[in-house]
């Protein structure tokens, strides 16, 4: 009996020993993998370019003063809108001193050779109605008196140019008064009641007044790689989405790439614009962010397979894909390709809609 005690507890110890050396065996085996695959499919490809940039208007101007200044009253607020020819602001002047005490000189020097001038008239002018001296002579001084008044109104004018920035005689057309030269929308008034103004001359573009913008006109300013801007040209197609306006797409067309580019952040990018078509109802603020999607090549209804199925070779030219000949057993197969979006790529041979092509892991 305790041999059969002793025997049967050695086949326990031994079974349970042989059944952890199976148990851990059978959990060291990896399950065998499976790939899964796709097939080619009909689709549209698309390849484009994303310039980002802004929206602006197309015809904007700058209102500048024609005298220097502090401005005493501003008739425009932003947003207004106003026609050509609508005061905007109205200009004190500030005479410069130096220029005033000039001025206020040259009448009194003016003023001195007309008193000198009809004096001697007077007396000349005695004489010839006694006939003692002739015609001939009394003309020098009757021009002689004209030109000494003459001085003198110039002088006048000059004076009061000086100090008011307009004569009395040109009325609404003073210069003091600032109008809009545009019509449009007041989109900017930089300055206030009691600011200095510069007036605009040559050798200063002098401070600006208010910024007027037809915003009827519409224009998308931004700036495309190097890399893309040889595959566009004036006249192409733009899709225009705005980050402020969700929901709403605007269509566009391509007018100008500039000749020269910029280095920005290692690159050379090249400015563009492209007039925008407005959609009734939808106001366009200056200066919204934007983006234009433009569309490089197409291809319509073409086999292609997701990009990330390929396989690249050493060789330039050797790209392939895995195709299940069995289940779960794949060969290599050289395709050739055509347009990518970055997504989608076109199989222009080796493959058809039946074939089922291995996923990555």
């Amino acid at each position: 009996m305790k041999s059969f005690v002793r025997i049967l507890v050695v086949v326990i110890i031994l079974g349970g020993f042989g059944y952890t050396l199976w148990h851990l065996y059978d959990k060291s085996q990896e399950p065998p993998v499976v790939f899964e695959t796709e097939r080619a499919f009909q689709t549209d490809i698309i390849k484009k370019t994303v310039a980002t940039g802004t929206i602006s208007p197309k015809k904007e101007v700058a209102i500048k003063p024609r005298v220097s200044g502090i401005v005493e009253k501003v008739y425009v607020v932003e947003g207004q809108m106003i026609k050509s020819g609508d005061a905007i602001a109205k200009v004190k002047i500030v005479p410069d001193m130096v220029s005033l005490n000039n001025a206020k000189n040259r009448v009194q020097m003016a003023e001195l050779a007309v008193q000198d001038a009809q004096l001697n008239f007077d007396r000349q002018k005695t004489l010839i109605d006694k006939g003692v001296i002739a015609e001939a002579e009394f003309q020098p001084v009757r021009m002689q008196l004209k030109n000494v008044k003459q001085e003198l109104l110039a002088a006048e004018s000059n004076l009061q140019l000086i100090e008011e920035g307009a004569l009395k005689d040109q009325g609404s057309s003073s210069n003091t008064v600032i109008r809009s030269t545009a019509t449009g929308m007041v989109l900017e008034v930089p300055v206030k009641e009691g600011n200095s103004v510069i007036e605009s001359n040559t050798f200063n573009e002098g401070t600006t007044i208010a910024t007027i913008a037809d915003m009827g006109q519409m224009i998308f300013e931004g700036k495309v790689d190097e890399s893309e801007v040889g595959k566009i040209k004036e006249g192409m197609n733009l899709l225009i989405t705005i980050g402020a306006l969700e929901g709403h797409t605007f269509n566009a067309k391509l007018e100008h790439i500039s000749p020269k580019g910029i280095a920005e952040n290692g690159a050379i990018q090249f400015k563009i614009k492209a007039e925008v078509q407005l959609q009734k109802g939808v106001f366009i603020r200056s200066g919204y962010s934007a983006n234009a999607d433009i569309v490089l090549e197409r291809r319509d209804s073409v086999l292609a397979i997701q990009e990330s199925l390929l396989i690249f070779g050493n060789h330039p030219d050797s790209t392939y894909v895995e195709v299940e000949t069995t289940p779960q057993t794949f060969e290599k197969r050289q395709v050739k390709l055509g347009l990518s979006d970055g997504i989608k790529i076109e199989v222009l041979s080796g493959l058809d809609t039946t074939d089922r092509i291995k996923k990555p892991m």
